[in-house]
C-alpha cells in the first residue's frame, strides 16, 4: 500500500484498454475522506432511433492530458476539500455497456466530491479534444460533437443564399 505523502494526488489517464471502475476507487479511497463520488459513462445502444454498435474515440493524446489536468486544478480551485481525482477515458473502440469514461473522487463530506465529479464530466465535453464515432448496425457512422464542446469553433455557412449553422450534433458520413 502507498502511503499518503508518496501518493499522487491527480491521476490521469487514455487508455486504449478497458477501463478499470475498481482502479479508479482505489487510486482516491483515503482514510481522511468519507465520501467517493463516481462517474461512469458507458456506450448506449442506441441514438435518436439508430442502433449503436461501439464507439471509436480518437485523441489529440498529449493536448488531451494536459486538458484533463487543467480540468483537475479547476476542481481543486473550486472544491479545496477533494482530496484525490482520477480520470480515466477509453480510446479506440468501445463496444456497447462498456465504459468510455471513469471519474472518481474523493473528499470529507459527499457534496465537494458530488459536485466535484459532476464538473469534471462537463469540463471534459467541454475542453478536451477527444472525438466519438459512433458506428451503427447499417455499418454507417457519425462524428459526434458534445454540445457542450467550447474549443472547436462554430461557423456559420452560406448555402443557397441562407445562413447555416454547423450541426451541434453531428456530421454524418453515411452514404
Amino acid at each position: 500500500m502507498v502511503d499518503a505523502a508518496s501518493r499522487q494526488r491527480d491521476v490521469v489517464t487514455l487508455s486504449h484498454h478497458k477501463l478499470s471502475v475498481e482502479e479508479a476507487v482505489a487510486a482516491v479511497t483515503a482514510p481522511c475522506c468519507g465520501a467517493v463520488s463516481l462517474f461512469i459513462g458507458v456506450t448506449r445502444d442506441s441514438f435518436e432511433a439508430r442502433r449503436v454498435v461501439r464507439l471509436e474515440y480518437e485523441a489529440y493524446e498529449s493536448m488531451a492530458i494536459t486538458e484533463m489536468r487543467k480540468v483537475c486544478a479547476a476542481m481543486r480551485h473550486q472544491w479545496p476539500a477533494v482530496e484525490y481525482i482520477a480520470v480515466a477515458h477509453r480510446l479506440g473502440v468501445v463496444p456497447v455497456e462498456e465504459a468510455s469514461v471513469v471519474i472518481a473522487v474523493s473528499s470529507p463530506h459527499r457534496r465537494d466530491s458530488l459536485d466535484a465529479v459532476s464538473y469534471c464530466i462537463d469540463s471534459l465535453k467541454a475542453t478536451v479534444p477527444i472525438w466519438k464515432k459512433e458506428v451503427y448496425d447499417t455499418d454507417e457512422y457519425s462524428w459526434r460533437e458534445n454540445k457542450e464542446c467550447t474549443w472547436a469553433e462554430k461557423q456559420e455557412k452560406h448555402e443557397c443564399g441562407t445562413n447555416v449553422r454547423d450541426s451541434e450534433d453531428a456530421v454524418d458520413t453515411s452514404s
